[in-house]
């Protein structure tokens, strides 16, 4: 069934309904999409960039150190084998990629439950627009705290980014600002709060059909 949410001014007052229709939620399925999604993104933020010497690559002579036989001592072929001081890593880590190679179909069914589940407890508030006058702090934090959102962690997604939006936002350690063509998985369920102005809403759920 379709779910309503109410669409508010920068003032924090009511001024419309917005209507989400039942193709856009998903409730029954997707847990596993959404716990696949984002074990990826979280692998993909991964630099891999972690290298150690393996015992052709360290400096150092591969002459044998000292005669097979006769000595009373274990063997030994190299210096820079990895029992020695100075030899090389064995089984070391070396640069790689930790992406995970996830169907598009699983990433949209993650997208789908992870914003219905946000729609169902209440956590996404709509703006008929968010347009400042000015580029100061304090003018998007006075329309955060009109929509009661100023104390948690929000995601303000609008449809194209505005150069005052961008400049008021960016000093708030609470607010990410980002369009709604990017919103992913992992954001939706950091976030306390989803703040999407209409035009974001609409474009974001052409993603979820």
């Amino acid at each position: 069934m379709s779910m309503n949410i109410d669409i508010f001014n920068i003032k924090g007052e009511k001024v419309g309904d917005y209507t989400l229709d039942d193709s856009y939620l998903e409730f029954d399925k997707g847990t596993q999409a959404v716990h696949d999604t984002v074990v990826g993104y979280l692998a993909e933020l991964r630099a891999g960039t972690a290298s150690t010497k393996t015992r052709a690559e360290v400096s150092g002579s591969g002459k044998k150190p000292f005669k097979q036989k006769g000595l009373g001592r274990a063997r030994a072929g190299s210096t820079r084998n990895p029992v020695w001081r100075h030899g090389g890593v064995a089984f070391g880590p070396k640069p790689r990629s930790f992406a995970i190679k996830l169907n598009s179909k699983v990433k949209q069914l993650a997208l789908k439950r992870s914003f219905s589940e946000r729609v169902k407890d209440g956590s996404v508030i709509v703006l008929d627009q968010f347009v400042l006058e000015d580029h100061k702090t304090k003018s998007a934090v006075a329309v955060l705290k009109a929509v009661k959102v100023a104390d948690a962690k929000v995601l303000i997604s609008v449809k194209e980014y505005d150069d005052n939006l961008l400049m008021a936002t960016g000093n708030l350690p609470g607010a990410i600002l980002i369009k709604a063509a990017s919103v992913n998985t992992y954001q939706i369920l950091y976030s306390d709060k989803l703040l999407f102005t209409k035009d974001a809403l609409d474009e974001f759920v052409k993603r979820l059909a």
